[in-house]
C-alpha cells in the first residue's frame, strides 16, 4: 500500500541530517511561521537544519520565536573530487602540501613503480551536503526567487517535501503535501510534527506559537472566510500547547509605527468609488511613499483592515507603485465574488477572494487608467453596464505579456488568506 505524503515525509526526515527549508519571497504570517516550527521541531530532533527566507523578515513578524536564526541564502557547497586512474600504475603514498604565498594546495602522489600521466586524472563534482529539502507554502520553485534561479541543480539532486494549501501548486517536491481544504500550510504542519514526535513532543510553547501565527494570519484572525471548524480545533490545541495568542495578535493588528498610519491615511485619502461598477480603488506612488518615510511593505493590511470595509462593493483595488514596478492588490468582499478574474486580465492569479498582479518597469502613470478601464469593463459586461472608453495603450500590454502567473502570486500570498498583500 503506498504511503501517504505525511508518511513519506517523515521517513525521509528519519533518513535525512542535514535539512533546508525554503519559502517563497515577500513572506507571511504563514510562511515564516512555518518555516521557524519546523526548523525547532527538527533542530530538537537532532538535526543539521538551514532555514531560509528570500526576502528579509518584516519586522511585524519579528516576534516569531527565533526569527534571527532565518537565513536570507545558503551555502550549497559540493565536494571537487579528484579521480585517479590506478588501473596502470599503483599508488604508493598520498600527501598534501598547502602553500599560502602562492594561493595553491599541491596534492603529491608517488607511484609503486611507473608514473602517472595526466589522462589518469578526471575532475567532478559530490553531490549537495543536504540530504532533504522542504518547501513550505510555496505554489512553485519559482516563487523562491533568487535561491532557485541561483541552485536550480540542487532542486533537482536533493528529495524535496512540497508542503502547500494553495490552489494551483505545480506538485513538484518528491513528495506533494497539498491540502487545499487546509487555512494555511501551518495548520497542515500540526499533523506533521506530531508523527515526527510520538516518541518526543516536538510542540512546545515556541512552536506553538509559530504554528498559530500562521493560521491567525492566514484567516484573518479568524474573520476570512476559509476559516474552517478544523481551524479552531487546530487553535485551541496550539493554544492549549503555550501558544502566546495574544502576543501575536497585539504584535499583528494592535501594533502600527507612526509612519504606517501616515501611509494609511494617504491611501484612504486617494480612493476613487467607481458606484456604477460596484468596486473601489486607491494608489500610493514612489514619490508619496518617500514624502511619508515609509517603506513598500507598510501598505500590508490596508487593504483588508480598511478598503474592503466599504458598503456596496464586490472588490477593492490597490495599485502600489514599488521599485521594479506596479503592483495590484484585489480583496473580494463576499463569497461568489472572484477577483481572480480580475487579476487574469494581467496575468495575474490567487485566491478566490484575494488576488493580485504585478507589472514590471511600469509607473502608475503609464498604467493606471488602462487598468482602470480593463477592470470597468470586466464589471460592465457582469451588470449590462456601457463599456468604459478605450485608453490607448501606454505600456501595459507588452509588460502584461512578459510577466508569468507563476512569478505574479507573491501579492496574493505575502499574508496568504488573511489577505494583507503589500
Amino acid at each position: 500500500m503506498e504511503l501517504s505524503p505525511k508518511q513519506q515525509a517523515v521517513e525521509l526526515v528519519k533518513k535525512s541530517q542535514n535539512i533546508l527549508i525554503l519559502t517563497h519571497v515577500n513572506p507571511d504570517g504563514d510562511s515564516l511561521g512555518s518555516l521557524m516550527s519546523l526548523f525547532l521541531a527538527l533542530k530538537n530532533l537532532g538535526k543539521n537544519v538551514t532555514a531560509v527566507s528570500p526576502d528579509p523578515v518584516p519586522n511585524v513578524f519579528k516576534f516569531i520565536p527565533n526569527f534571527l536564526e532565518i537565513k536570507n541564502d545558503f551555502a550549497s557547497t559540493k565536494d571537487f573530487v579528484v579521480s585517479l586512474d590506478c588501473s596502470r600504475v599503483k599508488v604508493d603514498r598520498l600527501a598534501y602540501k598547502n602553500i599560502p604565498e602562492e594561493n595553491k594546495l599541491n596534492i603529491v602522489l608517488t607511484p609503486k613503480q611507473g608514473n602517472f600521466s595526466p589522462e589518469d586524472v578526471t575532475f567532478s563534482y559530490g553531490s549537495f551536503h543536504y540530504d532533504l529539502i522542504f518547501v513550505l507554502d510555496s505554489p512553485d520553485l519559482e516563487r523562491l526567487g533568487a535561491l532557485y534561479d541561483k541552485e536550480a541543480e540542487l532542486f533537482y539532486e536533493t528529495p524535496i517535501v512540497n508542503i502547500d494549501h494553495h490552489p494551483g501548486n505545480d506538485y513538484f517536491g518528491k513528495v506533494n503535501w497539498i491540502e487545499l481544504t487546509a487555512t494555511s500550510t501551518a495548520e497542515i504542519l500540526v499533523a506533521l510534527l506530531e508523527s515526527l514526535g510520538r516518541e518526543k513532543n516536538l510542540i512546545d510553547a515556541d512552536i506553538a506559537t509559530c504554528l498559530l501565527a500562521g493560521i491567525i494570519t492566514d484567516t484573518g484572525s479568524f474573520q476570512n472566510s476559509n476559516t474552517t471548524p478544523k481551524s479552531f480545533t487546530v487553535a485551541a490545541q496550539l493554544i492549549a500547547a503555550g501558544a502566546r495568542q495574544q502576543e501575536i495578535v497585539q504584535s499583528i493588528y494592535k501594533t502600527k509605527p507612526l509612519t504606517t498610519l501616515k501611509l494609511w491615511g494617504k491611501i484612504l485619502s486617494n480612493i476613487k468609488e467607481e458606484h456604477d461598477y460596484k468596486f473601489i480603488w486607491s494608489e500610493i506612488s514612489k514619490e508619496e511613499l518617500n514624502q511619508l518615510g515609509a517603506a513598500e511593505q507598510e501598505t500590508s493590511g490596508v487593504i483588508d483592515e480598511l478598503l474592503k470595509t466599504a458598503p456596496g462593493i464586490d472588490f477593492a483595488l490597490l495599485l502600489s507603485e514599488k521599485r521594479n514596478g506596479v503592483h495590484g492588490s484585489l480583496r473580494g468582499v463576499n463569497k461568489g465574488i472572484n477577483v481572480v478574474e480580475v487579476a487574469s486580465m494581467f496575468n495575474g492569479g490567487g485566491h478566490e477572494l484575494a488576488a493580485a498582479f504585478s507589472l514590471p518597469n511600469t509607473t502608475l502613470i503609464e498604467v493606471r487608467s488602462e487598468i482602470i478601464n480593463k477592470v470597468k469593463n470586466l464589471q460592465a459586461q457582469k451588470y449590462s453596464l456601457p463599456k468604459s472608453d478605450n485608453i490607448e495603450n501606454s505600456g501595459l500590454s507588452q509588460n502584461v505579456n512578459s510577466f508569468s502567473d507563476n512569478n505574479v502570486k507573491s501579492e496574493a500570498e505575502e499574508i496568504s488568506e488573511r489577505f494583507s498583500s503589500i
